[in-house]
């Protein structure tokens, strides 16, 4: 299982939230895409400015799912790391 790492922050090129988690002392790159966020929140749009909050408030579940993707190695990216989806958050 992964642990807490760091908030990087919300890259406007690729809408993404960026933040990483720790697998012991490596640091793994993860990003979360806005529209998993705005879907996990049933929300259509979220302003640029205000996707840090809400990737604190969505936090724990967007992290979970990091971890079981990382350990199910479903890497991807230069470098490898993890990025979630909206497909990633279907029940």
């Amino acid at each position: 299982m992964l642990e807490r790492g760091a908030v990087i922050g919300f890259e406007f090129r690729r809408m993404v939230m960026l933040f990483s988690m720790m697998d012991g002392e490596n640091e793994v790159p993860c990003a979360v895409s806005n529209h998993a966020m705005d879907q996990m929140e049933r929300v259509p749009w979220t302003k640029d400015e205000e996707r840090e909050e809400q990737f604190l408030r969505l936090r724990d579940r967007i992290e979970q799912c990091a971890s079981r993707k990382f350990l199910n190695g479903a890497l991807e990216g230069n470098p490898r790391g993890v990025i979630l989806r909206s497909i990633d958050f279907r029940d």
